[in-house]
């Protein structure tokens, strides 16, 4: 028998709880590391998934959605494993017309940066390209936008918000995404520092003023297609990859090109971007989203 002073334990539908209910993953100092790496496993689980299909348009397609699947399935398990909730930020009410909107705008956004490059007398269009190598790309662009995002914005900025507040989060969260680039190809510093500016403070901003993986999924996924898919330029140092409805090239001064890492290192591509992180912040502010750290678990947990 045990004593009064000894704690029972009873199973529920997620980790074990103690006699008073309380989950031992209740900690976002429990629950981050090993959400995280779960998901950064998920993402290299991906990745070699990928690599293996890309051999034709299809396969790469199939390969990219059923990978982005599973790596969504594996999110929504931790949470709710971990957490004991449904994922709310994935409601799927709200995924058709936030991946819609979201991808148009990541289109967009780049479109602006590729312009004013070619306006430099950079960027020079040589032809058409290949569709298959643009639906590829298209296959391989969804696993990343999915994996990358639900790993990055899903885990480590939600959940180090509870303990961070928002800016902590924002900052860390920004930091950590571009120094994962740095293990591509052709990767620099400088690229990485682009990175963790233009995407992960931009998509962090996003995912605060919306509360939704859907919409930054999308512009993740709209930015990486438009950059190699359709105007054939490099993506984050990976390399060339598959081709893009145009054959293309990037000529001149890194600064303004980004060189060997791609137009994401361009001076072009933090200026255009620092414009909706910045409106994204002020619409955040506006909703009551961006949480003080003494405040940020209960709000957190509300979203």
């Amino acid at each position: 028998m045990s004593s009064s002073h000894e704690r029972t334990t009873t199973r529920t539908n997620g980790p074990e709880r103690d006699a008073d209910g309380v989950r031992w993953s209740a900690s976002a100092w429990v629950r981050l590391p090993v959400m995280f790496v779960t998901m950064l496993l998920v993402i290299g689980v991906c990745a070699g998934i990928n690599g293996v299909a890309d051999g034709t348009a299809l396969t790469a397609l199939l390969a990219g959605v059923a990978t982005g699947g599973l790596a969504l399935a594996a999110y929504v398990g931790l949470v709710r494993y971990l957490e004991g909730r449904k994922s709310r930020e994935l409601t799927l009410s709200q995924a058709r017309p936030e991946l819609g909107r979201g991808t148009l705008f990541g289109v967009g956004l780049f479109a602006c940066t590729i312009a004013l490059v070619a306006m430099a007398g950079d960027y020079q269009v040589h032809g058409w390209g290949s569709i298959s190598g643009a639906l590829t790309t298209l296959g391989l662009m969804i696993s990343a936008a999915v994996t990358e995002e639900l790993a990055f914005r899903g885990v480590l900025f939600r959940v180090l918000e509870e303990k961070a507040g928002t800016w902590g989060a924002l900052i860390t969260s920004g930091l950590l995404f571009g120094g994962l680039h740095l293990i591509n190809k052709d990767a620099t510093l400088w690229g990485a520092a682009a990175i963790a500016i233009e995407a992960g403070l931009m998509l962090g901003a996003a995912y605060v003023a919306t509360r939704s993986l859907w919409l930054v999924i999308g512009v993740h996924l709209g930015w990486n297609m438009a950059e190699q898919g359709i105007f054939g330029t490099n993506v984050s140092g990976a390399g060339g990859g598959s081709a893009g409805l145009l054959d293309a090239s990037v000529h001149g001064s890194p600064i303004l090109t980004g060189g060997t890492f791609g137009p994401e290192a361009s001076v072009f591509a933090i200026l255009v971007c620092a414009v909706p992180t910045v409106l994204f912040l002020i619409a955040a502010k506006r909703r009551n989203r961006i949480h003080p750290r003494a405040a940020t678990a209960p709000a957190a947990r509300q979203h």
